[in-house]
């Protein structure tokens, strides 16, 4: 498997964008909705699945779609791809607040296992697959389910990560303990396991949840500080309720200190 050679540049602090430069005939795969903006000369089109399997035919490229399914995904993607002569730019946008990860595959011993919603955009040639989970509590209670995402190839990958991100290489045997929801991605060799976390106050009053995620080395593992469900989560506990007014959040006055404060909605 070889991916096409792609360079980029990652613009940005808090809400980035990946510009990637294609030499004639090279061409990015992307997640519908992604895409930011491009040169013109490059061409667009929607594809069945990661079109790393081109060469199987028509039921070979239904079935490696079909797998997306699985992760929540659409079976097409959207290909991108320099037709003409000179170098040509097209650029894909973080959906949410956070940081986009490049990912050379090539050193990872070709295969990177992330969260199903994370991947971005990478360069023709990678795939994208699912990992199904072999264990029951990994799988029931693990945020993720019995499915996560698989990158393969020896390209260029890029995931998004929500808030800050946070990079753990891990020696044989360290373990890592972690919040389901904040796991972006890990290498091959990362053994991941749920652990029960124990104690009657920390299950009734912890409000962290009854797992967490334990990571095991050797490898690397990129943690997220904002998963998208919490930052989600809290925007809907901040929205206005019933008849449209907010809870007063962070004042002890509630509607008072909405008048105060200059806040004359009713």
């Amino acid at each position: 498997m070889n991916a096409h050679e792609i360079d980029y540049q990652i613009f940005g602090e808090e809400m980035q964008y990946v510009e990637l430069e294609l030499d004639p005939n090279e061409a990015v795969i992307a997640e519908a909705g992604n895409f930011m903006m491009m040169d013109s000369g490059i061409k667009m089109n929607t594809i069945f699945g990661d079109g790393s399997k081109q060469n199987e035919g028509f039921l070979g490229k239904v079935l490696g779609a079909g797998k997306r399914l699985l992760t929540g995904e659409s079976l097409f993607m959207t290909l991108f791809s320099n037709e003409i002569s000179g170098k040509k730019k097209v650029s894909f946008a973080s959906p949410y607040p956070g940081k986009i990860l490049p990912i050379d595959l090539s050193k990872y011993g070709g295969k990177f296992i992330c969260q199903k919603d994370a991947f971005l955009c990478a360069a023709k040639g990678v795939s994208i697959g699912i990992e199904f989970s072999r264990k029951l509590g990994r799988g029931l209670f693990g945020g993720e389910g019995f499915i996560m995402q698989k990158l393969e190839g020896d390209g260029m990958a890029f995931v998004h990560a929500g808030g800050t991100m946070a990079r753990k290489e891990l020696k044989v045997g360290e373990k890592l303990c972690v919040d389901t929801g904040c796991i972006i991605g890990f290498t091959q060799d990362v053994n991941y396991d749920i652990e029960f976390v124990g104690g009657i106050k920390n299950t009734i009053f912890g409000g962290e949840g009854l797992f967490f995620a334990t990571l095991t080395g050797p490898g690397v593992v990129y943690v997220q500080s904002l998963p998208f469900s919490r930052l989600a989560n809290r925007v809907l506990q901040a929205a206005p309720q019933g008849g449209g007014k907010d809870k007063g959040e962070g004042s002890i006055l509630g509607g008072i200190g909405d008048i105060i404060s200059g806040d004359n909605r009713f």
